[in-house]
């Protein structure tokens, strides 16, 4: 089996507020792109249809996903007031905001995004792993993270967080209300 490797383009908002005095507290938005890397469970064999999966299978749950819920979403901080904000004025709009723990940064986003395709390549067996994620923020500006670099046992994120659940959550607000 071969390694796998797909991209994915969309928008997004978000602000950080760790560092109140940086340019990135005011909201606002990137087109980026991610791509995903797929290690096979085990090395390449010929066989009738010389793969283990159909590729729609690998990536459509994931670019399900990216289409219909990270595609134009307020990523924040969970610690933010404008979710606040939101609850109060906008709870409707809830549903579009990504939360993070800690600062939405690039870095935060391809943690998370290995998370979440992590739990649905489990979720629906699939005999692949996630060796690399890569964002590109910017033309000039991506972050690669890979298991070398990210031990998902030890990030810091609880075992029933959104991004660890091969559902289509980008936040656990409904679990909160529910």
């Amino acid at each position: 089996m071969a390694a796998l490797e797909f991209t994915r383009r969309y928008a997004m908002a978000h602000r950080l507020i760790a560092d109140p005095t940086g340019k990135c507290a005011t909201p606002h938005g990137h087109n980026e792109f991610v791509t995903v890397r797929l290690a096979p469970q085990h090395t390449f064999v010929f066989s009738a249809t010389n793969m283990d999966a159909a590729f729609d299978a690998v990536k459509g749950r994931w670019h399900a996903w990216i289409d219909d819920h990270v595609d134009h979403a307020l990523q924040l901080n969970a610690a933010d007031p404008l979710i606040g904000f939101f609850r109060e004025h906008e709870p409707y709009r809830l549903a579009r905001l990504m939360v993070f723990p800690g600062d939405p940064t690039t870095e935060a986003l391809a943690a998370v995004f290995f998370l979440k395709l992590s739990a649905f390549l489990e979720a629906d067996q699939l005999p692949y792993r996630v060796e690399e994620i890569r964002v590109e923020e910017t033309p000039t500006n991506a972050v690669r993270l890979n298991r070398v670099l990210f031990d998902p046992a030890r990030c810091g994120v609880a075992a029933d967080h959104w991004a660890r659940r091969p559902d289509m959550s980008i936040n656990d607000f409904s679990r909160v209300m529910a």
